[in-house]
């Protein structure tokens, strides 16, 4: 019999990378406040019914429960409230994406003005190389209409 070694689904996605970007006319804190509670996100995303949290801090785990039926399971990598930024990884999803890790930062940009962002590399679980330009733009898609809600959400 072959001994078992560690391994894992887990890995730096390669597929494609998305960033979106907002410039909000509001102080970072507040920008933060919305888009770097780990378990806040239905805020923004109108999409999520909701997000049920296992732990507190990096390691702790989000589900995320959409409307339409799809789930998603993220862990949290990794945050800094003085730099107001946080990264997580994805654990599984319904959905057609293999590999997924994200970022979100804010910074501030004037007195009560900043500029949140969040970034995705992922890649899809199935498909092939000719899908990538459409999962891209799914990815693209989703993440801009979530800002432009944060956006919205402090204008």
């Amino acid at each position: 019999m072959q001994a078992l070694t560690p391994d894992t689904l887990i890995r730096h996605p390669e597929g494609c990378r998305v960033v979106s970007s907002v410039d909000v006319p509001a102080a970072a804190g507040a920008v933060w406040n919305i888009v770097g509670n780990f378990a806040g996100f239905p805020v923004f995303i109108p999409a999520l019914a909701h997000i049920e949290m296992t732990g507190s801090g990096v390691r702790s785990v989000r589900k995320k429960l959409f409307k339409d039926g799809n789930v998603v399971i993220e862990q949290l990598n990794s945050r800094d409230e003085d730099m107001m930024q946080m990264t997580w990884s994805l654990i599984y999803t319904s959905l057609n994406i293999g590999n997924l890790w994200a970022a979100m930062q804010v910074e501030k940009t004037g007195p009560n003005s900043s500029r949140a962002t969040w970034t995705i590399q992922a890649e899809p679980w199935e498909g092939e190389p000719h899908t990538l330009p459409a999962f891209q733009a799914f990815l693209q898609g989703f993440a801009d209409d979530a800002m432009s809600n944060v956006r919205n959400l402090l204008s």
